[in-house]
């Protein structure tokens, strides 16, 4: 009943250290000599020289450790995926090698139908003593743990003629937790394969699915990460118990690979580069944390601070995401990150990046209202969409006197509409909307914005194609903040249907017209035969260079209107501006 760990040194061989024989089902075992015999691994083969190191880290050229054209593996794929051997390894072997031609090809087809047909054996991992890691076992009954699918594969491939070593290490897979430290016997197994005169690594295990968070449950979810990946990436989740099988120069400590940031395959697969910062944990500055990621190509990005997207403020660039974080309770959050491919036609994101936020104290004032969408501010999306040369790149608009005008270029066919939100407004969805006012010159628009109050905003912006009867779609938002407490700008007047988007009201911008006074108006309007403003008397407006003016006189009304006749030979007039007046 004892467990007994034997070292095999092969003399002119890799080394592959600790094999683990394991005699009996006993629970008594004798000491682990695992950490005292590192000391003393021997040197590498001379197949292994160390101008076949990759060096760390990551040099961003390539996911794999050599060039592999996925394409190409295409028709070998679907080969390998349909033979159908179960009664021996040789037998096996020999069908699956009947399309593979080079080396590179009987490894791809070996990896494929093992990825496909091994199952992770999640019974087994909880009791031991029903599993066998055998290579002919793990063949008939189609599951395994790790170190089953490594000795399997060891064994292929060594009947294909490749050099091919089974090794073991310490893994941040299923169970693993940001920050923590690895002691005590390797949990994890893999493989590294000897091709093009230079050795690779690769894990089928991970590479053919996932359990679920119970480990009850293991889903068959083919992963092309795992298969020759580059070594300075295999190095994120898979530490060997020989450093030389890290095949880094230099090599990293198990310091630097417990205090690693953890990217999963999802983030270096969907063209993610590099993620700032560089440790799990992070700790608050001033109540603020920030997050930023580098990518090759346009990606979408969200992010959950304890499960929702509040607290924080990201904002898309053009090759990554920029995010601020201000966690408005202190202690230990859980922040995630996710990301899409901006052209994925479904609407999943898949988690790239997992921090703890540690918060010492609070920033009150960044307080986000709850209608504020992430990403915040303009960005390559908005761009697509039709909204060009913001007048405000950042996602963050600071007003002083409570006003602020933002202007785009708009492409073609597309009407927009805007609302303003607040957390702490009395205000009709109706009103607020009152207090913006889109000017349209050409193909240039201007949202001009006069706050009710003080306090946090939400500038949110909609467009839809002019031709298409359709809804409006959101685009994008701003946050727009004003701490002057002073400021209690009135809307500005009710505009009719009749009021064409190209017109502009010079003054009066307030809705609210002081009452028993002289008022001046100044209108841009085109296409109009007269305009009257009709208060206690009519007032006619006058033209001049393509606006109207004129004044009027506000005693005895509470209400102003603007009334345009359009056509000289008709009676009618058509109202399209609405002013009230402040009672006496």
């Amino acid at each position: 009943g004892t467990q007994v760990t034997v070292e095999i040194h092969p003399k002119d061989t890799t080394p592959q250290l600790f094999k683990k024989l394991s005699f009996g089902k006993g629970t008594a075992s004798v000491p682990s000599f695992k950490h005292t015999a590192r000391k003393n691994i021997p040197s590498l083969p001379e197949t292994m020289t160390t101008r076949f190191f990759l060096a760390y880290p990551w040099d961003k050229s390539s996911l794999k450790s050599m060039p592999v054209d996925l394409q190409q593996f295409e028709k070998l794929d679907a080969y390998a995926l349909k033979v159908n051997v179960k009664n021996s390894i040789e037998e096996l072997v020999k069908a699956l090698l009947k399309q593979a031609r080079t080396d590179l090809e009987k490894v791809r087809a070996i990896w494929m139908w093992i990825c496909h047909h091994i199952e992770y054996d999640v019974v087994g991992y909880h009791n031991k003593s029903q599993l066998s890691s055998k290579p002919i076992d793990v063949l008939q009954t189609g599951k395994s743990i790790c170190e089953g699918y490594a000795g399997l594969f060891e064994q292929m491939c060594s009947i294909a003629g490749i050099q091919c070593m089974k090794l073991s290490g310490y893994s941040k897979g299923y169970g693993y937790k940001m920050g923590q430290t690895f002691t005590g016997d390797s949990d994890h197994a893999w493989n590294a394969v000897y091709l093009d005169g230079r050795w690779h690594l690769l894990d089928s295990t991970w590479g053919s699915g996932a359990v679920d968070d119970s480990f009850t449950k293991f889903t068959f979810r083919y992963n092309e990460f795992y298969f020759l990946t580059h070594p300075a990436l295999f190095i994120n989740n898979h530490f060997p118990d020989n450093s030389n099988w890290q095949l880094l120069q230099p090599t990293l400590t198990l310091k630097d690979f417990e205090n690693n940031m953890l990217h999963n395959s999802n983030f270096y697969m969907l063209g993610l580069l590099t993620a700032q910062p560089e440790t799990a944990i992070i700790q608050t500055v001033n109540g603020k944390a920030s997050v930023s990621v580098d990518c090759r190509s346009a990606t979408l990005f969200t992010f959950k601070l304890k499960g929702t997207d509040e607290h924080g403020l990201m904002t898309l660039k053009k090759h990554g995401m920029k995010l601020d974080i201000y966690p408005q309770k202190t202690g230990s959050h859980k922040l995630q990150i996710f990301a899409k491919p901006s052209k994925a036609s479904e609407d999943v994101y898949n988690c790239v990046l997992e921090y703890v936020v540690e918060c010492k104290s609070v920033d009150k004032a960044m307080r986000f209202p709850k209608d504020l969408h992430q990403p915040v501010g303009p960005s390559w999306f908005t761009e697509r969409q039709g909204f060009l040369r913001p007048s405000h790149p950042n996602p963050i608009i600071h007003t002083n006197d409570g006003r602020c005008s933002v202007t785009f270029t708009l492409g073609k066919d597309i009407s927009v509409l805007a609302s303003l939100h607040s957390d702490n407004s009395s205000l009709t969805e109706d009103m607020r909307r009152r207090h913006m006012m889109q000017i349209h010159r050409g193909n240039e628009i201007e949202l001009k914005i006069h706050l009710p109050h003080a306090g946090n905003f939400v500038l949110k912006i909609y467009a839809k194609k002019k031709s298409d009867p359709g809804n409006y779609d959101y685009v994008f938002n701003y946050l727009i903040t004003c701490l002057n407490t002073g400021v209690k700008w009135p809307a500005f007047p009710q505009s009719y249907s009749k009021w064409a988007e190209d017109y502009e009201i010079l003054e009066p911008l307030s809705g609210l017209l002081p009452a028993n006074r002289n008022v001046q108006f100044k209108l841009k309007m085109h296409g109009i035969a007269k305009v009257l403003v009709q208060a206690e008397n009519t007032y006619p407006l006058t033209q001049s260079r393509g606006y109207w003016e004129g004044t009027c006189n506000t005693s005895g009304c509470r209400e102003v209107f603007v009334m345009v006749h359009e056509n000289a030979n008709h009676s009618f007039y058509s109202h399209v501006l609405k002013y009230e007046v402040e009672t006496q």
